[in-house]
């Protein structure tokens, strides 16, 4: 079950059509992937791309948040991670939210070089990552408790994604006329 959600992970231009279609599909996949692990390779696949220093404001429409594209098409935006402003990504190819090391001390993240034991993939290659739970993440007035995510060292990480983790929890997330539309 994890191995077909790495499968789906990295098809990332037809996960938000699967999704729409079938959102109890992902459901399922997600909370298969909390729960225990296969004796397989449990590595979550991550694309990682850079953005601009300073990404656009979100425009909220109530529980809909609207994000403009970027010049090359990146959805980026400012979040609040447990109460703590952050810029990061919207990223589908990613199937958790990532953070770097510095942004997980920003929110109030405390982690030990013993807590990178895991190996996740990357577009970079594998490298060793810590699983971690956000209390809060939020988007204009877009708010989702409890999010899983992972933590990857500064070097390996400079943008924070915001990955489908956070994506899968709301009611629809759509891409029309290089806008990002997000509903909660």
């Amino acid at each position: 079950m994890l191995r077909t959600l790495l499968i789906l992970a990295g098809i990332s231009v037809s996960i938000p059509i699967l999704y729409q279609s079938n959102p109890q599909l992902f459901d399922g996949l997600l909370r298969s992937t909390t729960g225990t692990k296969p004796a397989g390779d449990s590595r979550p696949d991550l694309k990682l791309v850079a953005v601009p220093d300073k990404p656009a404001m979100p425009q909220p429409l109530g529980r809909k948040v609207v994000v403009a594209a970027d010049e090359r098409g990146h959805f980026t935006s400012a979040f609040r991670l447990n109460g703590r402003q952050v810029d990061g990504l919207i990223d589908t190819g990613a199937t958790l939210v990532a953070i770097n090391s510095s942004t997980a001390r920003r929110i109030g993240i405390s982690l030990n070089q013993s807590d990178f034991s895991h190996e996740v993939n990357t577009a970079n290659g594998a490298i060793r990552a810590a699983l971690v739970t956000i209390d809060r993440l939020q988007i204009g007035k877009i708010t989702v408790d409890n999010i899983q995510a992972v933590v990857l060292d500064d070097r390996a990480l400079q943008t924070n994604l915001i990955g489908m983790s956070f994506l899968q929890r709301l009611e629809k997330y759509q891409v029309e006329n290089g806008t990002l539309l997000l509903v909660q």
